[in-house]
């Protein structure tokens, strides 16, 4: 069921900002249908509620990703009571997120990513729907450019979330939570809260929760800022990517590049990483790439790098049949936790890791801190302590988070990441060979 607003007479202080900005970004025009995104949350009810009373043809979808228990349950009740309330059609989806992230080896925040954004495809073409609309504002925007400067990122990781991608519009972009609360206090809207959102146990909400504040008591206007330099960076970022395209076809050839000539470059180390990000491999490898000898090889996931005569190749590997899969338990510690021992686990510090972890081959160069010494050590040198010949050396792999190595899978953990008595939370990694 579809529903378009009657005759806007006056607007919320909120209101106009949206509909400047929808019209100045030219996210949708008032012919066009909408599929809203709606947890029941503040960020989105608000965004339900602009885009009823401006005039819009809304539809709603409601994932119940069964990942909170009653509280889920409870969202679920709350987004048809909305939706009842105002006469909005609603698709309600189940998932079963935590299986889905089993199955396919990712973190339950990306599996609930990739599954919320595949069904609002689908649904947005069985509803005949030009755009699905999400309730991203100006701090989400802000909190994703300061986790990637602390993740390490190129420009484009800086240049925030952007107001269109393709068919998912961000209407809410020109305004902040603060500004979000105020027009939902005025309307005298109730919204659900999700318990998560407040502990800072992710990244993000340590971000949220203790950084952003504290970066926004030494500037009020913060969050302009972030969202003013992004604006500046996406335009800088459209003028590297040209450049970028010319310089991949310049050196780039198939699956070759001509090493030689891009070590000429001044900007050979960015452009490098650029051009094999995504094929997965990291900015440390990249940089390894430029100061190797001749027949050296590099591993991501799913793709080899070799270089000979001046020229780095890249190779498909079939990682269904060559790279060990991970399966992650996370598991609270309290007094009756016991540290597996099987030589195919390891229990790590899970705070301190960055999921999903990444499995790739070991490769020269490579250190880490074996369990119960304090120094680094090669990954070469140890592999010779322990007598390897060449085949076992060739099916050793490691697990890293982001890109540290906190496990020589089923040979030795990095001390790095242990567990100690500080420890609340524990990893307990199980590798499944193919």
């Amino acid at each position: 069921m579809w529903r378009l607003g009657g005759k806007i007479v006056s607007l919320h202080p909120m209101k106009r900002i949206v509909k400047r900005f929808i019209e100045a970004q030219r996210l949708f025009t008032s012919s066009d249908r909408l599929l809203v995104a709606l947890s029941g949350g503040a960020d989105s009810v608000a965004l339900l509620r602009v885009m009823l009373q401006l005039g819009y043809h809304v539809h709603c979808v409601h994932c119940n990703f069964h990942l909170r228990g009653d509280e889920s349950n409870r969202d679920e009740v709350f987004a048809r009571q909305m939706c009842q309330q105002f006469g909005v059609g609603l698709t309600v989806v189940q998932f079963d997120t935590r299986q889905y992230a089993t199955d396919n080896h990712v973190s339950l925040e990306m599996a609930a990513r990739e599954l919320r954004y595949g069904k609002f495809e689908e649904l947005r073409q069985q509803h005949n729907a030009q755009f699905v609309a999400v309730a991203h504002h100006k701090d989400d925007s802000a909190e994703t450019m300061l986790l990637n400067l602390v993740r390490g990122t190129g420009i484009n990781g800086l240049t925030g979330i952007k107001p269109k991608n393709g068919t998912v519009v961000r209407p809410l972009l020109c305004v902040c939570r603060e500004q979000i609360l105020q027009y939902l206090e005025a309307l005298h809207q109730s919204f659900v809260t999700d318990s998560t959102n407040l502990h800072d146990d992710f990244q993000r909400n340590k971000i949220r929760l203790n950084v952003l504040p504290l970066l926004m008591e030494m500037n009020p206007s913060l969050t302009d800022g972030l969202m003013e330099t992004a604006s500046h960076l996406r335009d800088v970022a459209t003028i590297y990517n040209k450049v970028l395209e010319e310089k991949r076809t310049l050196l780039m050839h198939g699956n070759a590049i001509c090493l030689d000539s891009l070590r000429a470059d001044e900007c050979a180390s960015t452009l490098l990483f650029d051009m094999l990000r995504p094929y997965g491999f990291t900015a440390t490898q990249t940089d390894n790439m430029l100061d190797a000898s001749q027949c050296c090889r590099f591993f991501s996931s799913e793709w080899e790098a070799l270089i000979d005569r001046g020229q780095l190749l890249l190779k498909f590997q079939d990682s269904s049949k060559s790279l060990p899969q991970l399966h992650i338990d996370i598991v609270d510690v309290d007094a009756g936790f016991v540290i597996p021992r099987q030589k195919n686990m390891a229990c790590l510090d899970a705070d301190k890791l960055q999921l999903p972890l990444q499995v790739r081959r070991w490769q020269q160069g490579d250190k880490f801190v074996p369990f119960g010494m304090r120094g680094k050590k090669l990954i070469s040198d140890y592999l010779i302590d322990r007598k390897f010949s060449q085949y076992q050396k060739e099916q050793t792999f490691v697990a890293c988070s982001g890109e540290e190595i906190v496990w020589l899978i089923d040979e030795r953990p990095d001390n790095r990441y242990r567990i100690t008595g500080n420890t609340r939370r524990a990893a307990i990694i199980c590798s499944i060979s193919q």
